[in-house]
């Protein structure tokens, strides 16, 4: 049976403005399972996405027109969908910027095309599968906001907080714990990345943005607190 047939192939956009890297990467990808769609620029990737919905993109940050940071920025406006942003080995900024975008990981270039495997693989385990337990659901209440643990949903009243595959992630490591503290270095290892000092101030960007979605004063953190020199703790009501 023809992998294009099967339906469990993830469906992947890569987006690039190098033919050689797009076309490099599309053949690997497809050898490893994948479907790929390849766009040349973010003009062409909105064409795409307009009538398509992906498992996961790939964003080159430095591409001609609009790049990489601002097309990840718009599209969080409305989509949740995992991006991996690929980026210059030297733009420690840019990566920055690209996690604060809501980007879930970054991979600086050059790199292995193995080692976007392994980043796409554990990006994609992040993503919350449907719940199919029957248990009764257990729930944490976050003042206002209610995280139901067994479906990784969280919700304010009666509007659903829509949560990054990053976040979700974070709310199901502090959930399995809550009122522990867990250290940087774990939240690090958890979310599948390597060690480093960068990495680390990537885990705080997904810590700042989620405590937007959480707290009324996300620079007064009540549910998601700092732990000074430890890390952070999920404290519910």
């Amino acid at each position: 049976m023809s992998h294009a047939v099967k339906e469990a192939d993830p469906h992947l956009l890569i987006v690039d403005d190098d033919e050689r890297i797009r076309q490099l990467l599309q053949r690997f990808l497809m050898r490893n399972g994948f479907l790929v769609t390849a766009a040349r620029d973010a003009a062409h990737a909105r064409r795409i996405l307009a009538g398509l919905d992906f498992d996961m993109l790939v964003l080159d940050v430095m591409m001609p027109g609009e790049d990489g940071i601002s097309l990840t920025r718009s599209l969080r406006e409305r989509s949740t969908t995992p991006i991996l942003l690929l980026t210059a080995r030297g733009e420690t900024e840019n990566r920055i910027e690209g996690l604060e975008a809501g980007a879930d990981d970054y991979l600086p270039k050059p790199f292995e095309p193995k080692e976007l495997l392994l980043r796409i693989n554990a990006i994609l385990r992040r993503v919350p599968a449907s719940a199919e337990s029957e248990a009764a659901p257990k729930v944490l209440h976050l003042g206002p906001v209610r995280y139901d643990i067994e479906r990784g949903e969280m919700w304010r009243g009666d509007d659903p907080v829509r949560l990054t595959a990053t976040e979700s992630l974070l709310m199901r490591i502090f959930s399995a714990r809550p009122g522990e503290t867990v250290s940087r270095m774990r939240l690090v290892e958890d979310l599948g990345r390597d060690r480093g000092q960068a990495q680390e101030r990537a885990v705080d960007v997904q810590i700042t943005r989620l405590r937007r979605k959480i707290e009324s004063d996300p620079k007064q953190p009540r549910y998601l607190q700092t732990v000074r020199g430890a890390g952070y703790m999920l404290a519910p009501d």
